[in-house]
């Protein structure tokens, strides 16, 4: 029964991934889940209107717009949780 000690398991070979630049992946994610980048854009737009506002003097608008990115905040964040949702339910 004793035939001596077990053969040497052999290492399977790793996967190769082709290199990916930042251009390449960032439009790889953007196609991937296209409404984070535009939330953000979104949120910025938001952002430097309101501090405009702000530097004419309009307050009343400068809050509003204060108020308007919070939500935009808000829509990239559960854009950025449901594409992340989408991605696992779509890899199983």
């Amino acid at each position: 029964m004793a035939a001596g000690p077990p053969p040497p398991l052999e290492p399977s070979p790793l996967p190769v991934f082709p290199e990916e630049g930042f251009v390449e992946k960032f439009l790889r994610k953007t196609r991937e889940n296209p409404l984070v980048p535009l939330g953000c854009l979104c949120t910025v737009g938001v952002l430097a209107y309101g501090m405009i506002c702000f530097k004419k003097g309009n307050t009343r608008r400068s809050q509003l717009m204060m108020r308007a990115r919070v939500v935009a905040q808000g829509v990239t964040i559960a854009a950025l949780v449901g594409g992340m949702v989408a991605t696992t339910v779509k890899s199983r």
